[in-house]
């Protein structure tokens, strides 16, 4: 029997009912649209948590250094535009919606929006491929809360109904995407590297107690996540070894995060001899600003400080396969596929109880 989910109704191993008007809603994070939006996208961010004054204007100071814009907004452009055409070359007639956790476009503008345009079913896209709180089980929230505040209006139309799509990071486009990747930057290293360069997968740390609960078994946000750089590195560079390692922590240094970060593995790798090293971030399916910042500016400088050679690949964005395998996802879903973790998650997976151990900023 499926389990209920929080977003909605119990997935259904049925296809999808004729005739029924259904939607897909790219559900973000969301981030600033300029220098004023910075703080108080940040304080929707963290409210709550007790995030010290002091470490939010240092991640602002992230977010000016590139106008106060999060490049997060025109990735997820980005991508609903690319999944239109995509639906449209399959001859999926199904309209595309975006909505975000903490700035606008608000989920629950979108879920308004959705109702308004008789929208009676919709698939639910996180923008997050792994399982974790943060990563999956808040979206579940997120959609929650949308479908409250709209039901709680009385003379508002009667929202739909609603299933998140499944975890993705081992989706045949997202594998394809991320080697492909790796394949380019291992390239982009002078020939003689090439060959003994350290491959370094880097996903966004969380606290060790997220970790723990993450999946219904518990250990999914890590699981999943050496299971995606094992499949990428065995499609890029077949044989060779990696490792998998952590950045962009955020919260109370007495709370104990997933380590080492990816700075620390960097100096120890320099310490052991490595010449080369090849980060691949299979954790995001983006270039936000925890790639872009903590990868190309922070990660790059520590390595060039160490006399490392360093080359980042991209990450799985607007690739081809990868918007096919997303197709695929919805389309198994509205087949009535069997459900799949991050669909049918039971009520206490992923579940942190203390708010304080959630991650300051998780997918910005």
């Amino acid at each position: 029997m499926a389990v209920r989910n929080n977003g909605g109704v119990a997935p259904s191993s049925d296809p999808a009912p004729a005739g029924r008007r259904e939607a897909l809603l790219v559900l973000g994070f969301g981030g600033p649209e300029g220098h004023d939006d910075v703080m108080p996208f940040l304080l929707n961010v963290t409210r709550g948590r007790g995030i010290p004054p002091e470490r939010l204007e240092a991640v602002a100071e992230h977010y000016h250094h590139f106008g106060g814009v999060s490049p997060i907004n025109e990735q997820n452009k980005a991508l609903i535009s690319a999944l239109e055409a995509d639906l449209a070359t399959a001859g999926v007639d199904m309209p595309v919606y975006w909505g975000n956790r903490n700035w606008a476009p608000y989920v629950e503008d979108a879920w308004r929006q959705m109702a308004e345009d008789g929208i009676e079913h919709a698939y639910v896209l996180a923008t997050s491929a792994y399982a974790s709180f943060s990563g999956c089980r808040q979206y579940h929230e997120d959609v929650a809360r949308a479908r409250v505040a709209l039901e709680s209006d009385p003379t508002g139309p009667a929202g739909p109904t609603a299933e998140k799509l499944p975890h993705y990071f081992d989706a045949p486009g997202f594998v394809q995407a991320n080697a492909d990747a790796l394949a380019a930057a291992i390239a982009s290293l002078p020939a003689e590297l090439r060959d003994g360069a350290r491959l370094v997968a880097t996903a966004h740390s969380i606290p060790n107690a997220m970790a723990a609960v993450a999946g219904p078994q518990g250990g999914a946000y890590e699981a999943e996540l050496t299971a995606a750089a094992q499949a990428v590195v065995d499609a890029a560079a077949p044989g060779r070894s990696f490792d998998l390692v952590w950045q962009s922590r955020s919260g109370p240094p007495s709370v104990p995060w997933l380590e080492p970060d990816v700075n620390d593995h960097l100096r120890a790798l320099a310490e052991s001899g490595e010449q080369a090293v090849v980060v691949f971030p299979v954790g995001f399916i983006s270039d936000h600003l925890e790639v872009i910042w903590d990868l190309d500016n922070e990660a790059e400088e520590t390595a060039g400080e160490l006399g490392l050679a360093f080359a980042r690949a991209a990450t799985a964005g607007t690739h081809p396969a990868f918007i096919t395998s997303l197709r695929e996802l919805l389309e198994e879903r509205r087949a009535g596929g069997e459900p799949r973790l991050g669909t049918n998650c039971p009520a206490y997976c992923c579940f942190v109880q203390r708010p304080s151990a959630r991650p300051a900023a998780a997918a910005t």
